[in-house]
C-alpha cells in the first residue's frame, strides 16, 4: 500500500509518500481501506514530537477515518467487506495514529469492537471529520459540562474542528453561543455556521467585549483548549458559579491563572479528556440526521500531506483539513 510515512521526528520535509506493507490483522480485527483521513492538532505534535511520549519511527499518524472494510479476521461476525464504516480511534490497545499505526495510508488495521458503521447518506469526508472533534465536544460540553437549554457558552479557538463541534453541539442543544477566532473572516464564517456573536480576539480584548455581550452577567460556560494566556481572560468571562471546561492547551499548559475569580465567583474548572465509544457513536448519528454538519476547511490528496499539515500550522482555514488517499 501506499502511505504517508514520517521518516523521523521534525518538519514536514520528514514525510514521505511510499511504499509500506500492507497492515497484518488478527482475528479481532478488520482491515479498512481508507477513503478519507481528517487531520487532527495530535498528527502535528507526533511528528514533531512530544516530550516524554516517544513514537517509534518511521511511523503513520491519523486517527481520524473512515472508508471500506477490505478484510475482516475470523472472529468478526458483524462486519462484512464491502460496508461502509469510521471509528474511535481510543482503542484498548493504544490510541490510533499516535499509538498504533494510523490511517494515514491506504489501509489500517483496526480492532472489530472500535469499527462503527455508517449510513450511505454519510459521504466519507464527513465521517473522517467527526469522531475525535465532536465525540470531544460531546464529552466536553454534555457529560463534564452539564450544559443547559437556556445557557450562554463562550467558545475560545472556534474556528478549529473540536470549536466549531462545540458550536454546534451546544446550538443543538438550545444555548446561546458566543465565538471567539482570530480575524474577522474566521468571525464572519462562525456566524454563519450558526454563532450568534463572533469576536475577533486580534483587535478586540474578548473577555471585556463577551462580558458586555453578556449583559454584564458573565457567561454559563466557557470552552477553552487553549491555554496560555487566553486563561485568566476566560476566568474573567464567567458568571457567579460559572463553569470553565478545557480538553487542552494548544496555546500553551502552564498558564498564569488567578485564583481570585475562582474563590469569588465560586467558579468550577473541569477537565475532559478524550471521548467514549457512545461519543462517537452518538456524534456520527448526529451527523447522519443533519443535526451537526462538519465543516470541511480544505481537501487534500494523500500524497500532499506536508502542504496539509503546513496549512494547519498556519491556522489558516475554517473547520477540517481532510487527505483522501
Amino acid at each position: 500500500m501506499k502511505a504517508a510515512v514520517i521518516e523521523r521526528q521534525g518538519g514536514v520535509e520528514n514525510i514521505v509518500y511510499r511504499e509500506w506493507p500492507d497492515p497484518d490483522y488478527g482475528p479481532d480485527d478488520v482491515l479498512v481501506r481508507v477513503r478519507a483521513c481528517a487531520l487532527n492538532h495530535l498528527d502535528i505534535f507526533v511528528r514533531r514530537g512530544m516530550p516524554g511520549f516517544p513514537v517509534p519511527m518511521p511511523f503513520i499518524s491519523g486517527g481520524d477515518i473512515a472508508g471500506e472494510i477490505a478484510a475482516v479476521g475470523a472472529g468478526v461476525t458483524r462486519f462484512r467487506p464491502g460496508e461502509r464504516v469510521s471509528l474511535n480511534p481510543q482503542t484498548d490497545e493504544g490510541m490510533i495514529g499516535e499509538e498504533l499505526l494510523g490511517g494515514l495510508a491506504e489501509l489500517v488495521r483496526v480492532p472489530a469492537k472500535n469499527v462503527i458503521a455508517i449510513p450511505d447518506q454519510l459521504d466519507f469526508e464527513r465521517a473522517a471529520a467527526t469522531p475525535i472533534a465532536y465525540g470531544t465536544a460531546l464529552r466536553m460540553l454534555v457529560t463534564r459540562g452539564r450544559l443547559q437549554a437556556g445557557e450562554t457558552v463562550l467558545v475560545l479557538g472556534a474556528s478549529g474542528g473540536v470549536g466549531i463541534a462545540s458550536v454546534q453541539i451546544a446550538k443543538m442543544l438550545g444555548a446561546a453561543v458566543i465565538a471567539v477566532a482570530g480575524s474577522a473572516a474566521k468571525c464572519a464564517r462562525l456566524l454563519e455556521i450558526g454563532a450568534d456573536h463572533a469576536i475577533d480576539m486580534s483587535s478586540t480584548d474578548f473577555s471585556r467585549e463577551a462580558w458586555r455581550l453578556s449583559g454584564k452577567r458573565g457567561v454559563d460556560m466557557c470552552v477553552n483548549f487553549t491555554g496560555g494566556d487566553t486563561y485568566v481572560p476566560s476566568l474573567r468571562t464567567l458568571r457567579r458559579g460559572g463553569r470553565l471546561v478545557t480538553c487542552g492547551a494548544t496555546a500553551g499548559f502552564d498558564p498564569k491563572t488567578d485564583l481570585r475569580f475562582i474563590w469569588v465567583r465560586e467558579l468550577e474548572v473541569l477537565g475532559s479528556n478524550s471521548y467514549s465509544q457512545d461519543d462517537v457513536e452518538r456524534a456520527l448519528a448526529h451527523v447522519a440526521s443533519g443535526k451537526l454538519d462538519p465543516v470541511i476547511g480544505a481537501t487534500f490528496p494523500l500524497h500532499e500531506l506536508a502542504a496539509a499539515e503546513t496549512l494547519m500550522e498556519r491556522r489558516d482555514f475554517v473547520g477540517k483539513i481532510v487527505l483522501l488517499p
